[in-house]
């Protein structure tokens, strides 16, 4: 764990743990759970050169700096990673996560899908719902599914190739940030539920 500038895992995934007024860098996150158990995991999932298919981690990114993350989140750039990010997210007992979700509805609306609805996902309704949905089917067969699951996409406008989000999308960022930070805040006064 380091507290100096920006170190990325050997693995290429982002991951940071919520520390009050500061994010640590953490380059083994396994080990660091070993000696200090965590709960919940936000995973931002996206392309950045996609658009608004790109949401998932730019709200990674605003969260990084966002003193109203609970201590103890760890925040995860998942990028587009699919199953490669199996042994980095076994073991946490919540995970939130952070996609664009196309429900066919006016783009920059917010989508919350949690309990049966994460595991009955409708055909391609996230970009990334293929490699989403064997995540969790992997998890499941490996006994290390997260006792809760809750999935915030928004729909989005466009996933054509481009590094900016579209204006609906940008709009409703802060929108779904605060909806992050409430289920956090919410899950942050609940007990372990393991």
């Amino acid at each position: 764990m380091t507290e100096s500038g920006p170190k990325v895992a050997s693995s290429e995934f982002l991951m940071c743990l919520a520390v009050p007024g500061r994010v640590l860098r953490i380059e083994s996150l396994q080990s660091h759970m070993m000696e200090n158990p965590i709960a919940t995991l936000v995973l931002g999932l996206g392309n950045l050169v996609h658009s608004d298919d790109g949401v998932g981690v730019h709200a990674i990114q605003r969260l990084q700096s966002d003193l109203l993350v609970p201590l103890g989140v760890v925040l995860m750039d998942g990028g587009t990673q699919g199953l490669s990010l199996l042994p980095h997210i076994s073991g946490f007992q919540r995970l939130l996560v952070i996609d664009a979700v196309d429900a066919g509805q006016p783009p920059g609306t917010l989508i919350r899908l949690e309990g049966d609805a994460v595991e009955k996902f409708p055909g391609k309704a996230s970009v990334h719902q293929l490699g989403f949905a064997d995540l969790m089917i992997a998890l499941k067969l490996l006994g290390e599914s997260p006792e809760e699951v809750i999935v915030i996409g928004m729909q989005p406008q466009s996933t054509d190739w481009s590094v900016e989000l579209t204006a609906p999308v940008r709009q409703s960022l802060d929108q779904l940030l605060a909806v992050v930070i409430a289920q956090l805040e919410t899950w942050a006064k609940t007990p372990e539920v393991r």
